[in-house]
């Protein structure tokens, strides 16, 4: 038995000494099978610069494990090894799946309610202010962020990155047959970084944001692209793949049926099964997330009422990542209200959904948290977090909408429950009254008003539910009596929520 040791779903890694000469990154192939017992694993390996290679696994029981390497080169092929994968550290619950159709959860079963941000270009910035990011991130309560591996030429971004993508020929120019270890050693560590926080690396692979020629390398290029990354990071259990951010800008260069492969090579590379979706640009543009490949819906639309609509035509969980942003700047799509903002996270929540966030506040000198991270200047961010604790605290299978889609009136307001826990959010309504989604079996319930700007949680008055005046619509008659056992009396304001828990 080996003296090396690793948690289970933390990362192993060993590393050779192998061919220089060449491109190695086209020359040489290079992976292991990992074993325990009758159960075997293949995990591509990758070249790490100056002859070095390397394989890294992610183990997902514990115990001792074996790995053979195999290669066509006799340097490293044939080389063999063991460690013993112990009991996962407190915080670490694996990597996150998909869970009852709608939701997610880690490995472990704890549920995972995801509350997302954007930083697309943090890790391209200054090293001091990438440190700074990563402290802002300590204090937020954000779980998951949105960031690319290639720097981005957009306004507001333009400086140049920290490292070439790719390492220079003699021309001068980035070879895209030759990855640059220095920016993956980099990326890498900053995605390790992030899983210490407890954050997940929702990492975009493409974008059409370029001025470097990223985004006109070849289908084969692309190709190779994908893999390498999968090698490189697929052993980190907080990576969520994420194809591109809007890649109907790229459809000119990029064929849908070269979007299909980049899927496919992740199933081919990335033992794990990972977290893997598609973002849209144009509202009209969402990727086909029924194919079996995509294992979630990511959206980009500020219309989040249409959260159970996508619900019905994917049939997964609906992860709505840029509902537009909080900001000031020019651009309509980064200029909503804090309040705003944080409403649009109540109504996808309670319609079973889940959403982003992203700060686009004017800077002079650009430093904007939405595309190169540092400091975050919004208010949103505290309310985002609130929602978090709130939901984590009762939350277990997922939020699911009261009623189906078009049903009056949560086609104006918004509502979800879990088992014995209920959610309304009425938002812009500001009703002095409420009944409708209250229990209609007795009184044996908690209500609370949650006022989702203030932060505060209050006991609801309980009072007798209203009997609206029979309306006719047709051959149906709406009203005549009670819709609930009971109602509550509400501020009349808008940005009230309802949290209703049965008695135990």
């Amino acid at each position: 038995m080996s003296n090396a040791s690793v948690e289970k779903w933390g990362v192993f890694e060993a590393a050779f000494n192998g061919p220089s000469g060449g491109n190695p990154y086209l020359d040489v192939a290079f992976d292991a099978v990992f074993s325990q017992h009758s159960r075997e694993i293949r995990v591509p390996g990758f070249y790490d610069g100056d002859g070095v290679y390397r394989v890294r696994f992610m183990p997902d029981n514990e115990g001792e494990w074996s790995f053979r390497t195999r290669s066509n080169s006799t340097e490293l092929d044939g080389k063999t090894g063991s460690f013993v994968a112990t009991k996962p550290s407190e915080g670490n619950h694996g990597p996150v799946r998909v869970r009852n159709k709608f939701h997610f959860a880690y490995a472990d079963g704890k549920p995972f309610l995801s509350f997302g941000t954007t930083c697309y270009a943090w890790t391209h910035q200054p090293l001091d202010m990438q440190a700074q990011t990563l402290e802002t991130l300590k204090q937020a309560r954000f779980n998951k962020i949105r960031m690319g591996v290639f720097p981005k030429d957009y306004p507001y971004n333009v400086n140049e990155p920290l490292y070439p993508c790719f390492e220079k020929g003699t021309d001068g120019k980035e070879d895209f047959d030759r990855p640059n270890p220095v920016l993956f050693r980099h990326f890498e560590k900053q995605v390790a970084a992030l899983c210490d926080l407890g954050i997940e690396a929702d990492i975009i692979m493409f974008h059409p944001y370029d001025r470097w020629g990223y985004a006109d390398m070849s289908a084969e290029q692309d190709f190779r692209y994908v893999a390498y990354l999968a090698a490189r990071l697929a052993a980190y259990r907080n990576v969520w793949w994420a194809l591109a951010n809007e890649y109907d800008f790229l459809l000119d260069t990029k064929p849908m049926s070269q979007w299909d492969r980049y899927f496919h090579i992740l199933e081919e590379n990335d033992p794990y099964g990972h977290l893997k979706s598609i973002h849209n640009g144009e509202q009209t543009m969402n990727f086909d997330h029924r194919k079996p490949w995509v294992t979630h819906t990511c959206i980009q639309n500020w219309d989040v009422k249409r959260t159970q609509e996508w619900r019905d035509a994917y049939g997964k969980p609906v992860v709505n990542d840029e509902p537009e942003y909080e900001g000031n700047i020019i651009q309509s799509w980064g200029n909503l209200t804090a309040q705003e903002l944080v409403h649009r996270f109540w109504i996808t929540m309670t319609r079973g959904g889940y959403a982003g966030h992203g700060e686009t506040y004017s800077h002079p000198e650009d430093l904007i948290w939405w595309a190169k991270g540092g400091e975050l200047r919004g208010e949103a961010w505290k309310r985002i977090g609130f929602l978090r604790e709130l939901l984590e605290q009762d939350v277990v299978n997922g939020l699911e909408p009261m009623a189906g889609a078009g049903e009056w009136p949560w086609t104006r307001v918004s509502g979800a429950r879990d088992g014995d826990v209920s959610y309304i959010y009425l938002g812009e309504h500001q009703p002095i009254i409420w009944s409708t989604g209250l229990p209609k079996d007795g009184t044996d319930y908690d209500v609370d008003i949650i006022d989702t700007w203030e932060m505060t949680i209050r006991p609801a008055k309980k009072v007798e539910a209203p009997i609206p005046h029979p309306t006719r619509h047709g051959a149906i008659v709406r009203g005549g009596k009670a819709d609930a056992a009971f109602g509550v009396e509400l501020p009349g304001k808008p940005c009230q929520a309802l949290r209703i828990r049965k008695k135990h």
